[in-house]
């Protein structure tokens, strides 16, 4: 059975940084496409960042170069680098196994607040 659990969010202040966990269970994150999603207070899931098989990793242009997405085979976790955060980044945070554009089956999120 598929299992995701995201834990790492928090309460930070503009410009700040978070290192977002996902921890998997019943498959191997090293085999599979691995992506982050978010949703924002009254708006709908929007797509974060994926990662493949292979390591290679790719995000939405309004975070490129800011949210890295990392993966840690050993442990079998999904690693999500939040840095510069500004307030429009407020969200519930969730990863997902599969590629972008997939929105299941996710963890429960963990909640990201920026604000001063």
């Amino acid at each position: 059975q598929v299992r995701l659990e995201e834990s790492g969010g928090g309460l930070v202040q503009p410009g700040g940084s978070l290192r977002l966990s996902c921890a998997a269970s019943g498959f191997g994150v090293s085999n599979s496409w691995m992506s982050w999603v978010r949703q924002a207070p009254g708006k709908g899931l929007e797509w974060v960042s994926s990662i493949d098989a292979s390591g290679t990793s790719d995000s939405v242009d309004s975070v490129k170069g800011w949210f890295i997405s990392s993966r840690d085979n050993a442990k079998n976790t999904l690693t999500l680098q939040l840095v510069d955060l500004k307030s429009e980044d407020t969200a519930m945070y969730y990863c997902v196994k599969g590629p972008r554009g997939a929105v299941s089956p996710r963890g429960q999120g963990t909640q990201v607040v920026v604000s001063s």
